[in-house]
């Protein structure tokens, strides 16, 4: 009897599935995951040749005139005598102002929006307004920051004019978006039974933040705020609006003096008409991507660093 009813158990499933029409089918998948794989493969190679050829006109026009005097030399109306030294020396001055005012700003606005604000209808209104404003274009933001740092709203002891510091100001909140979001995630991510153990052990509420959570949550928060500090480096925009000067014989000694960036001198030299300026300006791009590709490979590194100790 058990038999019998096994045989037409599987008699009925054979009877089910249409083992041809099955083959059939699968074939024209298989088909199309080849396809498929093979246009992806193509959209990769085609951004890597662009990128490559991008990479090796810049290079082949660019190398030549790193020399040490393009270091050591100022903006020039000659070709053979601009240097880089001002506005080098300016970028790292607006990097190191908005690394405190940035790391401060955006990583207490992710600790205070996951860990102290309830959840209700302002919290949750506060959180999409930050995570939109992440897609506003740097332009609006160069236009806040003229209207807000460098003028001062109109008040003329509130403006900070051309200044190391309005800079710095506008170009953090260009970035601070995408820090709060990515802490956020960070702190989100590390879970809750951590937390319940440190309550557990009599610590209160900053203790666990300080000493459990976010020594978990900082590689996430060093990967976001190091490749945002990244985009800061490489806007134009929002520096064009604030004028920041192109041409400045003269080094800041301060965060309140003027200053030259390196994305404002290397446009100022693409767009001069003698060609020799093309290659000055490839010689601008090379040193600015060497920067940039140092601090995503600090990025990497404190990340790994931080994701094993933690």
């Amino acid at each position: 009897m058990a038999t019998t009813t096994t045989t037409n158990q599987s008699g009925s499933s054979r009877a089910l599935v249409n083992q041809q029409q099955v083959e059939k089918k699968l074939s024209s998948r298989l088909t199309k995951n080849k396809v498929l794989k093979w246009v992806f493969f193509a959209c990769t190679l085609i951004g890597l040749i662009v990128l490559a050829a991008l990479l090796i006109d810049t290079l082949i026009k660019g190398v030549p005139y790193l020399k040490p005097s393009f270091f050591t030399n100022f903006s020039s109306s000659m070709p053979s005598m601009a240097g880089i030294k001002g506005a080098l020396v300016g970028t790292l001055w607006l990097m190191i102002t908005i690394i405190p005012i940035s790391i401060i700003l955006g990583v207490g606005t992710a600790i205070y929006l996951e860990e102290y604000a309830k959840d209700n209808a302002f919290t949750s209104f506060v959180k999409i307004s930050i995570s939109n404003l992440a897609g506003v274009p740097s332009v609006v933001f160069g236009l806040l920051g003229l209207t807000i740092f460098v003028r001062g709203m109109g008040i003329e002891s509130l403006s900070l004019g051309k200044s190391v510091i309005a800079a710095a100001l506008t170009m953090s909140l260009l970035i601070l978006p995408v820090i709060i979001v990515s802490s956020q995630e960070a702190i989100r991510a590390v879970p809750k039974s951590v937390r319940e153990a440190s309550y557990g052990l009599g610590g209160n509420k900053w203790q666990t933040i300080y000493k459990i959570v976010l020594p978990a949550a900082l590689p996430g928060i060093l990967t976001g705020f190091i490749l945002s500090l990244s985009r800061a480096l490489g806007e134009t925009a929002p520096l064009i609006l604030i004028g920041i000067p192109t041409i400045l014989l003269r080094l800041p000694t301060g965060i309140f003096d003027m200053f030259q960036a390196m994305p404002i001198q290397i446009y100022n030299w693409a767009k001069m008409p003698q060609e020799a300026f093309q290659h000055v300006a490839s010689a601008g791009i090379i040193v600015l991507l060497v920067l940039l590709l140092a601090m995503n490979g600090l990025a990497i590194f404190l990340r790994n660093k931080f994701s094993k100790k933690y």
